[in-house]
């Protein structure tokens, strides 16, 4: 994303903000990879391509893997999104629903309703969960009858090293950039968790209000919302790509309009 950001003539002030820390301990994957092949679910959802793979991995471990693959192709089957997508391909698994983008959790259900016009009534749905639980997808399944088992198989943690994300705090607060791109809602979190341990928050979001706010989609633009920051360009499509060429072509004008207010 870097070398993106040079491409189109910026100058890169890369920051993580997050590592995915696989849950070692998971009784919850394996029970649900028993009860699996044992065809107790009727319907599978996968949020994220790295949480299907650490699934699977978590099932190789046990050395149940090829159970496990021959159970899902035998389930209904919903990817929210081309990563997940992919990982079903690889393993020849057929998807009975591909949300459509910006493959939030709004699409998911909608995309579940035009399959199922009466409802998930008495349904046994898995929810892959990635990082933190979702309590609008989740509520929105349980409302339509279904009965939810979560499975979570990693979770969102803060980088070893934290240096570059408290130096771009320091940076956002003292007005130094004009432009951030925000690809995950989680990064979100964690930079005004930093910049709260640092006495920064404040002073973030002031900083933040006077630069040019990209996110990568709805859910990124949500969170930012729910901390009081007005996002100014919301990719079209979720591609990292695309998502670099807007706020190149569209910052210039962006920032000029804020330097006027």
């Amino acid at each position: 994303m870097a070398t993106l950001v040079s491409t189109y003539g910026g100058l890169p002030v890369a920051a993580p903000a997050l590592r995915e820390v696989p849950l070692e301990s998971n009784p919850q994957a394996l029970e649900f990879a028993d009860a699996l092949t044992g065809g107790e679910f009727d319907i599978v959802i996968l949020l994220t391509g790295v949480g299907t793979r650490a699934l699977l991995e978590v099932v190789e471990r046990k050395g149940s893997r090829e159970a496990f693959v021959t159970a899902l192709a035998k389930t209904r089957v919903v990817a929210r999104g081309p990563k997940p997508l992919a990982v079903l391909r690889e393993l020849k698994i057929p998807v009975w629903v591909a949300v459509p983008e910006p493959n939030t959790w709004r699409e998911l259900l909608v995309a579940i309703d035009a399959e199922m016009t009466k409802g998930l009534d008495g349904l046994r749905v898995a929810v892959q969960e990635y990082g933190v639980s979702n309590p609008d997808l989740l509520q929105g399944l349980e409302a339509r009858g279904a009965r939810v088992t979560r499975v979570p198989v990693y979770r969102w943690a803060l980088p070893e090293d934290l240096a570059p994300l408290q130096s771009a705090v320091r940076a956002v607060a003292g007005g130094a950039l004009q432009v951030a791109i925000f690809t995950t809602a989680t990064q979100v979190i964690h930079l005004l968790q930093v910049a709260a341990s640092m006495q920064q928050q404040d002073a973030v979001k002031e900083g933040l209000r006077r630069m040019v706010l990209v996110s990568i989609g709805p859910t990124t633009t949500e969170e930012l919302r729910r901390h009081g920051l007005t996002v100014d360009l919301e990719a079209s499509h979720p591609k990292m790509g695309l998502l670099v060429r807007e706020a190149a072509e569209r910052s210039p004008n962006l920032l000029r309009v804020k330097e006027l207010q």
